[in-house]
């Protein structure tokens, strides 16, 4: 444990080797990326690594800069056995909620993986898939396979924020990849939220045209009132 409590993790090849040491064939991390976000689909990734090209550098892509991680998704997308990157909308997310929607993109990337994996390496989530799967706390920072995952997600989804950003230069997403920074609720404040706000977020609800009804009729209301006890 550090001063603040915290436990270290290595990022390594263990929970693999053990899976395949128990006769599993093809062995997938999966991880997901922008739960956090105020705009915009989360993304999720699936990656099979292959044991005969190992790959430097793998870590939770959260503790790797931007260049670190187009570096090495390059590296994980020509030297990986298999690997998809899959999405679930806006839409989604507000019909199920950001879990369950984070979830489903990660079901889709497992099953778009060209070959198939018959043991999944989650990060703190299972999926209905109807095979082997282990889900680890902190698993993008204890597992080469998740870590490459999440940094597959990581990049495509920036990649996304980047294209958004020229229909909606306004926001600053390619600065701030949808997330909720000053930066962005100062955007959302002036200029309200777009299609791809997630409008189940409070943030962005606050200043939704619904929020900004009611806020004005509260007001009236109490002007008038004011104005009554004002004639009484």
């Amino acid at each position: 444990m550090t001063a603040a409590g915290a436990r270290r993790y290595t990022c390594n090849l263990y929970f693999e080797r053990k899976a395949y040491k128990a006769g599993f064939c093809v062995v997938a991390g999966a991880d997901e990326a922008g739960r956090g976000c105020l705009f915009g689909p989360v993304y999720a990734a699936a990656a099979v690594l292959d044991p005969q090209k190992p790959i430097r550098g793998l870590n939770d892509s959260k503790q790797l800069t931007a260049e670190e991680r187009e570096r090495l998704a390059v590296e994980i997308r020509t030297k990986a056995a298999s690997y998809a990157v899959s999405a679930a909308s806006v839409a989604d997310i507000l019909r199920l909620n950001i879990y369950q929607a984070s979830r489903l993109a990660t079901l889709r990337a497992l099953r778009s993986l060209p070959l198939k994996a018959d043991y999944a390496l989650l990060d703190f989530l299972s999926v209905e898939l109807p095979i082997e799967q282990l889900s680890l706390v902190k698993g993008d920072a204890r597992s080469r396979s998740i870590a490459a995952a999440s940094i597959l997600a990581k990049v495509e989804r920036d990649a996304a924020m980047v294209q958004w950003n020229v229909v909606y230069p306004q926001y600053g997403l390619a600065k701030h990849k949808g997330y909720c920074t000053p930066e962005h609720l100062a955007a959302l404040a002036e200029f309200g939220p777009t299609p791809q706000h997630r409008m189940g977020y409070q943030p962005v609800a606050a200043v939704s045209p619904e929020a900004k009804f009611k806020r004005g009729q509260v007001a009236s209301q109490i002007s008038l009132f004011e104005e009554f006890e004002v004639a009484d």
